[in-house]
């Protein structure tokens, strides 16, 4: 890495970042380094000249924690080897930048699966452990750091730290956004698996009474559960959607394993019907990205699963079901220039019904409803900025434009007030929103106080630094 001898960052590196939302976009210097020894290099030129650095995956979080605007950002794609693979155990040692997809791939026809993903495939191991993400298992899973064995820490000053779960400080790297240091090396634990199949059942409920109790009675019964919740609609039908439940195949019932178990067997297909190329589906959604074409989308889809898809059960692979988000590449496009807001919150159990309709309640009141919704049960964890509580989350997507954005911003306001003072929590991964004021009260003082310790330790010179950072952690040292 190279400054030109006043300090003045090479104008070559200047490069356009967005977020996953595509609702913010900022200007960086872009650096891709390959191994340990450069990443090395590139904290050491920057600390030199008092240049912040923010650490980038594949830029899948939907706020700005991996922008950093005029500075220095660090994408660790190439840092992409999957290091050691035992089939007999299912242990597998990664850099940083291996993917869920590079992942899922290279341990599946062993007969393992990852014991947590994301809805999409493409974040990298870095930046899933550095927000620490859930899946649609999490009562049953925890979140992916729960599975770690063992991590290589690179800190800002060059040191590699190696950590294991009983180091106090792994409850503090993993999930912590990044500014604590690089993960440059994840050693963990897949789940095994004797199909490429799952069990889907599929079935719908009236109103959000029924969603959460569906979510509750199977959080133990089954491997995943998930519900799609209908954002659109007040008054006796609020809340209603679409539940999905899916096991794991039993050894023995998957009569073909060899064959579902094969990559090619989980691939997803590039066409729709076999003629409409998938990569083009996002632009024939735009015109139905409005409050309207919504409303009646959902009004259809829910009519549907209410009746002829009513308590279905069917067999669907892995990837299917594990990554819907994949199934229409570029999907986020749909919502048009503005891009979108998630807006995901953590409720705990006995205040989720009176938050969550609230909460749907204000987006209807201010003409601005979410476009999706997605409902999940959740258990507490030990790591430090855990978003984690004993009950359920529910994530919103919020089209953004250019008349509608300061209505948004108040809109999203109000619902941290709900959030709050129902004792919930919020996501880093997802949030763009969240004030320092908000953030102290919902994390505690001592939380804080302990992460902002553990950041003077290992990061002494501040280099670490994020849009998210600044906007959440930075006023409150």
């Amino acid at each position: 890495m190279h400054f030109s001898p006043n300090g003045i960052l090479p104008l070559a590196r200047l490069a356009r970042l967005d977020n996953f939302g595509h609702s913010l976009t900022s200007a960086a210097y872009l650096f891709r380094p390959s191994t340990i020894e450069q990443l090395a290099e590139i904290f050491t030129a920057a600390g030199n000249h008092g240049v912040p650095v923010t650490l980038r995956g594949s830029g899948r979080s939907y706020g700005d924690a991996s922008l950093n605007a005029g500075r220095i950002v660090v994408d660790i794609r190439r840092m992409n080897r999957i290091l050691e693979w035992d089939p007999e155990t299912g242990v597998v040692t990664c850099e940083p930048g291996v993917t869920i997809e590079q992942l899922w791939k290279h341990i599946l026809e062993d007969g393992w699966w990852p014991p947590v993903v994301p809805g999409t495939m493409f974040p990298t191991l870095g930046g899933c452990l550095g927000m620490n993400i859930h899946g649609k298992n999490n009562w049953q899973k925890g979140t992916l750091g729960e599975h770690v064995t063992a991590l290589t820490l690179l800190t800002p000053g060059g040191e590699e730290r190696n950590l294991t779960p009983t180091d106090p400080l792994f409850q503090a790297v993993v999930g912590g956004l990044g500014m604590l240091g690089a993960i440059v090396r994840v050693t963990m634990r897949m789940k095994r698996v004797y199909s490429g199949m799952v069990n889907v059942r599929a079935w719908a409920e009236a109103d959000l009474t029924g969603m959460l109790d569906a979510t509750d009675a199977g959080k133990d019964a089954h491997d995943y559960i998930v519900g799609w919740i209908d954002c659109t609609r007040g008054g006796r039908r609020l809340g209603r959607g679409q539940m999905h439940s899916a096991d794991n195949l039993p050894e023995g019932a998957d009569p073909f394993p060899n064959q579902t178990l094969c990559v090619d067997h989980q691939v997803l297909p590039d066409t729709f019907f076999g003629v409409i190329p998938r990569s083009i589906l996002y632009r024939f959604m735009r015109p139905a990205m409005n409050n309207l074409g919504v409303r009646a989308v959902n009004s259809a889809k829910y009519l549907a699963n209410r009746t002829v898809g009513n308590d279905r059960q069917f067999w669907q692979s892995h990837v299917a079901f594990n990554f819907l988000l994949d199934y229409i590449p570029n999907w986020e496009r749909a919502y048009g220039r503005g891009g979108l807001i998630q807006y995901q919150c953590f409720i705990p159990k006995e205040a989720a019904h009176d938050a969550f309709s609230e909460i749907i309640r204000r987006g209807l009141k201010h003409r601005l409803p979410s476009y999706l919704g997605v409902l999940k049960r959740h258990r507490p964890d030990n790591f430090l900025l855990s978003h984690a509580v004993d009950g359920f989350s529910l994530a919103q997507d919020y089209r953004v434009t250019r008349n509608n954005r300061a209505g948004l911003e108040k809109l999203l306001r109000e619902l941290d007030e709900i959030v709050v003072d129902a004792g919930g929590k919020f996501y880093f991964a997802k949030d763009s929103t969240l004030r320092t004021e908000t953030v102290r009260r919902y994390l505690g003082e001592k939380t804080i106080v302990e992460f902002r310790r553990l950041k003077k330790e290992l990061d002494p010179g501040d280099l670490l630094e994020s849009d998210l950072y600044r906007r959440c952690f930075e006023p409150l040292s």
